[in-house]
């Protein structure tokens, strides 16, 4: 059992923006690592208009400790008013890829 990692999942309209978040993350040791997921179709409503949008999705390994802080950057950074900013718990996995987490995101 990980309790505390989890992966985040943040969509973004497009690679420029998708590319400069997952730098940041992974560069100030907020993520471990993030997935890039080009072309999913997001189908949701906004102001009670049903949306069609074109987006990509990333999934970002990090921990819940460093929650707080992971979102204030993504705020920082995202252009949507308001963006997908989800996670997910990590229940178990590979022993040695859970601690290379752990090792690569800034102490808790």
């Amino acid at each position: 059992m990980n309790p505390d990692l989890c992966i985040a999942l943040c969509t973004v309209p497009n690679e420029t923006i998708a590319g400069q978040i997952a730098d940041a993350l992974v560069s100030e040791k907020l993520a471990a690592c993030v997935n890039i997921i080009p072309s999913i179709m997001s189908v949701y409503r906004w102001k009670d208009v049903i949306e069609h949008g074109e987006e990509l999705l990333l999934l970002i390994k990090t921990s819940e400790a460093v929650w707080p802080l992971l979102e204030t950057r993504i705020l920082e950074l995202h252009p949507y008013e308001l963006p997908e900013i989800i996670a997910v718990p990590i229940q178990t996995g590979q022993a040695d890829y859970i601690q290379w987490i752990k090792n690569n995101l800034i102490a808790s």
